[in-house]
This record gives C-alpha cells, sequence and structure tokens, in this order.
C-alpha cells in the first residue's frame, strides 16, 4: 500500500503548555534535517498537535521510516491514508478499502477507535465506530470485533481532513535535539563515548565534541574511525561540531614529568581542560563522557572525583550506572558498535600505565602536576590553537 503522508505523534512536549510551540517547531526542524537523506520531496508542518509529513513524489517508504525513528521527540510514526471530507458514505468506503488491502480475507479481531476533533462533522466519535465497525464486518468476512484486545486498532481522526491509520511505528522518545542547550562529548574512538553523546542528545541537548589524537602514536585512521563515529551520532543529534586537538606534546610531557602510575588521571584532567575550554567558547552547559563506575582504573569514584576537580562546567556521564553489555546494547542499536570496535588504538590506550593507581588523592596528583609548571600552559595553547575543526553531518 502507498502512503502518501505520515503522522507523527509526540509525547513530553504535549505537557510544555504556552511553550509548546517552541518545541514543535524544533522538533519540524530536526525533521526536515533527518529527510534530507531521503530521495525525494516532502512537506512537513504541524496542525492541531500534530506533525504531519506529505510525500510529494516517489520515496522510498523503508528509508522514510528509518530516518524518522532517528528524531528525538517522536513517539509515534504513522502512515496513514488521508481524505477529504466527501461525506460518511465515502468514508466507510475508504475504511474498508483500506483494510481489505491491509489485512485481506484473514482472520483477525478488530476495532475502530475514532477521534472527531472537528466537532461540525455530523457524526459523534461513538456513531463513527459503530458505522465503521458495522461496514467492516460486512466486507470483510474473516473479521470480528474485540473492544478489549483487538488485533488491527483502527484510527480514524476526522479534522480538517480525515486519517485513517492502524499501524503506529514506535519513535525513539525523548525531546527535540537544541531544546535543552548545548554540551560538549569527549569522544573517543571506543564503545561508551558515542553511547553517551546519543544519550545526552535524547534529552534535547545540541552536541558538541572534543577529540584527543596522538600522532604518529595513533594513525589518520584512529582519527577517521571517530569522524565515523561523529557521523553515525548525527543521524539522531544533528550536525556535530567536532575539534580534533593534537595531544601527542603534552602526552609525552606528562609521561616524562610525573609518575606513570598517575598518568592517566592526570593526562585525563589536562583533557577536561581543554574540552572545557571549546564548551565554553561554544556557549555549551556542560561536559559529557562516556565514564561508568568501576569500568576501569581512571573510572573508579576516587578517579572521576580527580577528573572532576579541573572543572568548572558540570560533567554528565549518562552511563554512569550501566555495565558494559548493556552500553554494547545501545551501541548495537544505534549501529555504532561495529565502528567502535575497530581496532585502531586511540591516544588514551597508548600511554596507558601497566599498573594505574585507582584510588588517586587529588592532593598527591596536584603535586605531581607541579612538576609540568614550566611548559604545560604553552604546550596547552599550542595544542588549543592548532585545533582542526570539522563540522560532521551525517549525510
Amino acid at each position: 500500500m502507498t502512503f502518501q503522508t505520515f503522522l507523527l505523534k509526540y509525547g513530553e512536549i504535549g505537557i510544555k503548555g504556552k511553550n509548546r510551540y517552541l518545541f514543535e517547531d524544533a522538533l519540524v526542524r530536526q525533521i526536515k534535517y533527518s529527510l534530507k537523506g531521503v530521495e525525494g520531496k516532502f512537506n512537513v508542518y504541524k496542525s492541531q498537535a500534530r506533525i504531519y509529513v506529505d510525500c510529494l513524489s516517489e520515496y522510498d517508504y523503508e528509508d522514510v521510516v528509518e530516518h524518522l525513528k532517528r528524531v528525538f521527540g517522536l513517539v509515534g510514526i504513522c502512515p496513514v491514508v488521508r481524505l477529504e471530507d466527501e461525506g460518511f458514505d465515502r468514508l466507510k468506503e475508504e475504511v474498508v478499502a483500506y483494510m481489505k488491502e491491509m489485512y485481506g480475507e484473514k482472520d483477525f479481531t478488530f476495532k475502530i477507535e475514532a477521534r472527531r476533533a472537528k466537532k461540525s462533522y455530523p457524526k459523534n466519535s461513538m456513531e463513527i465506530n459503530c458505522d465503521l465497525g458495522e461496514a467492516v464486518l460486512e466486507n470483510l468476512k474473516g473479521s470480528s470485533v474485540d473492544v478489549h484486545k483487538p488485533e488491527v486498532l483502527v484510527n480514524v481522526e476526522v479534522r480538517n481532513e480525515i486519517y485513517i491509520y492502524s499501524q503506529i511505528i514506535p519513535g525513539p522518545g525523548g525531546m527535540p535535539v537544541g531544546t535543552n542547550g548545548g554540551a560538549m562529548l569527549l569522544l573517543s574512538g571506543g564503545i561508551d563515548s558515542p553511547v553517551a553523546g546519543y544519550m545526552i542528545s535524547k534529552r534535547g541537548v545540541k552536541l558538541h565534541a572534543t577529540y584527543f589524537h596522538a600522532p604518529p602514536y595513533t594513525s589518520e585512521r584512529a582519527k577517521q574511525k571517530v569522524v565515523d563515529l561523529a557521523k553515525i551520532v548525527a543521524r539522531y543529534s544533528g550536525p556535530i561540531e567536532l575539534n580534533v586537538v593534537n595531544f601527542t606534546d603534552i602526552q609525552l610531557y606528562i609521561y616524562d614529568k610525573c609518575p606513570h602510575d598517575e598518568l592517566t588521571i592526570i593526562m585525563r584532567r589536562y583533557m577536561m581542560k581543554i574540552a572545557e575550554h571549546f564548551a565554553l567558547e561554544s556557549g555549551c552547559l556542560g561536559l559529557i563522557t562516556g565514564e561508568s563506575i568501576g569500568q576501569v582504573a581512571s573510572q573508579t569514584m576516587q578517579s572521576l572525583a580527580a577528573t572532576n576537580e579541573v572543572c568548572t562546567l558540570p560533567v554528565y556521564r549518562p552511563v554512569i550506572g550501566f555495565d558494559k553489555q548493556e552500553i554494547v546494547d545501545i551501541a548495537e542499536k544505534i549501529d555504532t558498535y561495529e565502528t567502535s570496535i575497530l581496532p585502531f588504538e586511540d591516544c588514551c590506550t597508548i600511554f596507558v600505565a601497566k599498573h594505574p593507581v585507582t584510588k588517586p588523592s587529588v592532593k598527591r596528583i596536584k603535586k605531581s602536576e607541579e612538576n609540568l609548571q614550566d611548559k604545560i600552559e604553552e604546550l596547552m595553547k599550542e595544542a588549543i590553537e592548532s585545533t582542526e575543526k570539522i563540522t560532521v553531518r551525517a549525510f
């Protein structure tokens, strides 16, 4: 069956009161962005607490649905038959034709659920339900009514036009991107940080990202891997401004001047400082990491406290309480997993100590950092000034 319109339902936006239009407008913008990756012409607009996508040319149904399933804020994607109000007899014919094409002559139970938003319509919702149900029963011999647990729920919405649908494809939920400010994601080539970015973006946060590159210890393929991960996350979040920081000189200096069991923590602290610099520059309201308590030595409670200590912005860790398999499950769902496990090392794994400290003292870490005072500010300035900035888009 060919559908020329999709009716899109949103969730949390509906309780936003007088500000709801701002969220609706953001949702429309995000739908338009997502559909740029689909061949065809589409008209996206809002009307009466619904968002509609009219398909103005030939299109790939599966491709459109797949792209709409990436739009945060949508809870339901309904391919609909849309018709003008040409009288109730015409509506009965269309409903029967729809049911025959969608479900044929097989045995099934159904329920008609009408919603009369257009109060001037001559029949009320209960009358529409009864009369359309009777028409279906007369014309589809294998059908029967079950008002409690129907196999097919047929929705008929009477508005300025009439919409008929029985499929509600689940959307991702969440909030439209850009409605809750921006945040800076510390993006590596691993499994966790792309998932963290996805989860924060789902709450309406616009993503920026910073990646720490360490040539020649990390290859251009490692950098491309991170760009590819950003492209996948951008399917959901919209375009991402990616800062690629050359971190080699800072890492080597720390390696030369600081105790090796503290290397990871100290490097992490300087990563957070640099990421926060770019976050403030971009007007971000926080930092995002993919850290999970106890997963590695740098993610114990003491280690997280030591890295947090250098930040003035809040640090959001959406996977903090997840075990690895839970994170992997989300990575597989959003298609980042296969890219994340490609065997190209990032700068963190290159300089990991054999026996890293697991319960660092902030006082001791600061004492070790005193060894860096001669050059660290200069090296950070050079790293910031030489940063490569890439605008990453999904398509």
